[in-house]
């Protein structure tokens, strides 16, 4: 499922990817830390800060996909895109709804983009940098479903979606910092 890319093409989507990855960690960071300051109650700010992270997203599988046109994940980035930009009017409709309805769409769009990030990481092995992408893409998963199931308990808080931004920003930083071998491969 890996493509097979000229090495000068792999070099100019590795670097694109590289810049790419470096904004979305720092989004990452700067979001966690707003949405802790924020968390103890769903407010326009917090509410605001929910709708977008996707959006976000969404704008950033834009980017990538623009990058990686001729690559096979390119058509699994449409799907990213939907996914994100169903969660952003998922979470600005639950976030009326309160805590729970929030970590529920939250939780759901988790486990979809992390399956999306999973096969995309995959199918762009040969670029390098990806094994972190792979591993986010898994944990993912598995955070979504923790949050769908705490939505259902009495202690929905959204500090915890806080961690799980950092923790993605972190996979991002280390993927930006492993592409920079692929995309000085090709200034040689």
């Amino acid at each position: 499922m890996t493509t097979t890319i000229p090495d000068a093409e792999r070099a100019t989507i590795a670097t694109s990817l590289r810049a790419l990855y470096f904004v979305r960690f720092a989004f990452a960071i700067v979001w966690a830390i707003i949405i802790v300051l924020t968390a103890a109650a769903i407010t326009p700010l917090s509410a605001t800060l929910l709708v977008l992270y996707p959006v976000f997203d969404l704008i950033a599988a834009v980017i990538d996909h623009r990058a990686s046109r001729g690559t096979r994940s390119a058509g699994l980035l449409y799907v990213n895109m939907a996914l994100s930009l169903l969660a952003a009017v998922g979470l600005a409709l639950a976030a009326g709804s309160g805590r729970s309805a929030v970590l529920l769409v939250w939780g759901l769009w988790a486990i979809t983009a992390g399956i999306v990030q999973l096969i995309v990481g995959i199918s762009r092995r040969s670029l390098g940098g990806q094994w972190p992408m792979i591993l986010s893409g898994g944990i993912s998963v598995f955070a979504g479903a923790g949050f769908a199931l705490q939505s259902a308990g009495s202690s929905a808080s959204l500090v915890s979606l806080a961690g799980y931004a950092t923790l993605g920003g972190i996979f991002f930083l280390v993927s930006a910092i492993r592409l920079s071998r692929a995309a000085k491969a090709g200034t040689r």
